[in-house]
């Protein structure tokens, strides 16, 4: 599959408020499935907001709970769907960001690997350990979650180490910082020569008001789409051929300096 149909669903999530959340949700992944969507993703914890004194009263089982829901969600649209929800981990609580087939199937799990301090998620979650590459139908792909956004290391570990042509990433970004949200996306589409697919939250979610602007950005830093300041459904078709395309121009990973700066 060379060519794929993604779909971002810009929600305003309202905190603590899992049910109009969740209804808003379907809302979005229903008209995602009409347009024939490939893949669709949630902003990050879109069921709950940033409610995470009360983590452990929101937070599910793998296969149960959310993750029940999320994957009748994604079998009911035919499509793929990527979220960010509270998920039990160990003996705590990650943000977790699980990975739906077309027919239910969780294929895999990322959780967050930086925790953000200023929403204070390192004194209520636990932080992932992994990062998580999947080989999904138009090609290896890359996960993260808002903050992970700062560390351009971890999108490098995910191209050059393995080999993913696409990486998403789900976000509740303030508005204040939608300059750096912006920046920073298409930084890191042109660095890593592949397509950045971003699906941000909009709107006030508690206390504060978050930047939507969700996008699709391809691998030379063009915007494909992109939304705007109110709850949207945005869809764009990606040509993963781009990518091949954009390595083999200016080929930036042969002329990598290891031998200097590892």
């Amino acid at each position: 599959m060379t060519t794929v149909t993604v779909s971002l669903a810009q929600m305003q999530v309202i905190a603590g408020n899992m049910s109009h959340n969740f209804e808003q949700a379907q809302i979005m992944v229903a008209e995602a499935a009409r347009r024939q969507s490939d893949v669709v993703l949630l902003p990050e914890l879109f069921s709950t907001g940033y409610v995470l004194e009360e983590a452990e009263d929101h937070t599910s089982q793998v296969n149960e709970g959310m993750f029940a829901e999320l994957s009748t969600m994604a079998t009911e649209g035919n499509l793929t769907l990527i979220s960010s929800i509270l998920g039990t981990y160990g003996d705590g609580v990650a943000n977790t960001m699980p990975v739906f087939d077309a027919d239910g199937e969780m294929l895999g799990v990322y959780r967050k690997l930086h925790l953000f301090r200023l929403f204070d998620e390192d004194k209520y979650l636990v932080q992932g350990t992994d990062p998580l590459t999947l080989d999904l139908a138009w090609g290896k792909t890359g996960f993260a979650i808002c903050y992970d956004l700062r560390f351009p290391e971890l999108f490098r570990h995910y191209t050059v180490s393995e080999g993913a042509s696409v990486i998403v990433l789900v976000a509740e970004w303030p508005l204040v910082r939608v300059e750096h949200w912006r920046s920073l996306l298409i930084a890191r589409a042109i660095e890593n020569q592949c397509y950045i697919i971003a699906c941000n939250a909009v709107g006030d979610t508690g206390d504060t008001i978050m930047a939507g602007h969700s996008m699709i950005i391809d691998p030379w830093g063009r915007i494909l789409v992109e939304a705007g300041e109110t709850p949207q459904l945005i869809t764009a078709d990606i040509d993963l051929s781009e990518v091949a395309i954009a390595r083999s121009k200016i080929p930036i990973f042969d002329d990598v300096r290891h031998d200097i700066y590892g």
